[in-house]
């Protein structure tokens, strides 16, 4: 099973037994009458310290620890002396398993920028920051997997190579082998994929909805947690081309059954990540509050955990999409064009709008439905007036929108009407429409991008922070 990690050596009352420690140091400072260790092996935010006297070991090793190197440790743990611990090793046998030298190791004892990090992304896990955030986003992850097993759903693995665009989004990566030097062509010259490996087309997945949907017509309650990918050329804090999807689908949920689980799914999971990731939250709050010392005061956030609370505290605010813009037509930053973004019914909500909603008018998180088609998915299932749809978007503070999801159209021929109406090849969703026809059910579903919550629960601002090898445009190094 290995040593005992640091994590439970430092829950350990120091009696003088015999432990052994592996890690990496963070620190080493020598005195007249000691050297002190600093050792952490990521299992826990806290090193713990190792203690050895100055002429105990041959100067030789002793040079050879260093930041970043990697050692082994025996020794006895004792009560410690100094402050910021309770317990500490004394050493008794000490071996270097890899040196880092300090001209070239780039993780030296100061403050890096979080920019200066993305380029050694290899060796960034090793800072605090990011331990806690990997630590944090492992945690997250399990809460999923274990709420929606507690709630009866199956995990379903939807692909991820797929001849469909879910959302019409239309920005996809291919997948093929053909030469891209002297690819195969038809009589009319375009490339022939009959040729190719699964002879059509073939993307990497926006989403896994709609086979997530095949999978609730059966199964009753399924959700797909996996990777996504997009080839949008976008630069932004909030974008990647490679993020983590959670979309769970319910037969037999109607809308407001909708709101409900995405509410309680929420707030379990952040819920999670304050009981069982207490010391790596205090951590990134204090993180946070040092970001926010430099920004003017309307643009600090919340404290983490306050935020955090106000999320899992609060009951969700419902309301219309058409009650919302009333709201914020109403609202004193559209008088005095303030926002950014022209307010009327139709528009699809920006960010500003949404946070207005949550922290300024409700000051708590709100769920948004019955939004325009127009600017809804296919799938979504149409209201009785034509022309909204039984969608719903969950907006958190500081964010924006986390979940967008809604009741799924099961009617055939309102759906086949859509398809049509915006685009679609029938022939391509021909599987997704004959669902409808052979034993149709009421039945919705949600989408969170994994990141955006990770994101949230940590407080970090850049998205490419949150995901250990980020994928953007022209970048895919490590």
């Amino acid at each position: 099973m290995g040593p005992l990690q640091i994590k439970d050596l430092l829950q350990q009352a120091p009696e003088g037994q015999a432990v052994t420690l592996k890690g990496w140091v963070r620190t080493k400072r020598e005195s007249k009458n000691a050297i002190f260790i600093a050792l952490n092996d990521g299992s826990t935010i806290h090193n713990i310290q190792a203690v050895a006297g100055p002429e105990q070991f041959a100067e030789t090793l002793i040079q050879q620890v260093t930041t970043g190197s990697c050692l082994r440790i025996e020794g006895t743990l004792i009560a410690s002396m100094g402050a910021g611990q309770s317990v500490e090793v004394q050493i008794s046998e000490l071996e270097v398993y890899g040196t880092a030298d300090p001209e070239k190791y780039p993780l030296q004892p100061k403050r890096h920028s979080l920019e200066f990090l993305r380029e050694i992304a290899h060796l960034r896990p090793r800072t605090n920051t990011f331990g806690a955030i990997l630590r944090v986003r492992h945690a997250l992850a399990f809460a999923v997997h274990q709420y929606f097993n507690e709630k009866g759903f199956f995990y379903l693995h939807t692909p991820i190579i797929t001849a469909s665009d879910a959302e019409g989004a239309g920005e996809m990566f291919r997948v093929t082998t053909l030469d891209m030097d002297k690819p195969p062509r038809d009589e009319q010259g375009a490339i022939n994929y009959k040729e190719d490996f699964f002879g059509r087309e073939a993307n990497l997945t926006v989403s896994g909805q709609l086979e997530g949907e095949l999978g609730a017509l059966a199964l009753s309650k399924i959700y797909t947690f996996g990777p996504t990918f997009r080839a949008e050329n976008s630069n932004t804090t909030r974008h990647l081309a490679e993020f983590w999807m959670i979309e769970p689908e319910m037969a037999f949920f109607e809308l407001a059954d909708n709101m409900d689980l995405a509410e309680d799914f929420v707030k379990t999971v952040i819920g999670y990540a304050l009981e069982h990731c207490k010391d790596d939250l205090d951590f990134l709050q204090k993180r946070q509050a040092e970001e926010d010392k430099s920004k003017p005061q309307n643009e600090r956030s919340l404290p983490l955990l306050e935020k955090l609370s106000f999320v899992v505290d609060n009951p969700f605010e419902r309301l219309t999409y058409t009650e919302a813009i009333e709201i914020l037509l109403k609202s004193k930053p559209h008088k005095e064009k303030k926002f950014q973004y022209p307010v009327g019914w139709g528009i699809d909500l920006s960010s500003e709008h949404e946070r207005y909603l949550v922290e300024k008018h409700f000051k708590k998180p709100v769920i948004l439905t019955n939004y325009p088609k127009e600017i809804k998915s296919f799938y979504m299932k149409l209201d009785e007036d034509g022309k909204t749809v039984r969608a719903m978007d969950v907006l958190f503070p500081g964010i924006g929108e986390i979940i967008g999801g809604s009741q799924r159209e099961e009617n055939y021929d309102k759906l086949l009407e859509r398809v049509k109406e915006i685009g679609i090849d029938p022939e391509n969703v021909w599987w997704y429409l004959e669902t409808r026809q052979f034993g149709t059910a009421p039945h919705s579903g949600f989408g969170l991008g994994f990141e955006r919550l990770v994101l949230f629960v940590t407080g970090m601002a850049n998205i490419r922070d949150v995901i250990p090898f980020p994928r953007f445009p022209k970048s895919a190094e490590f």
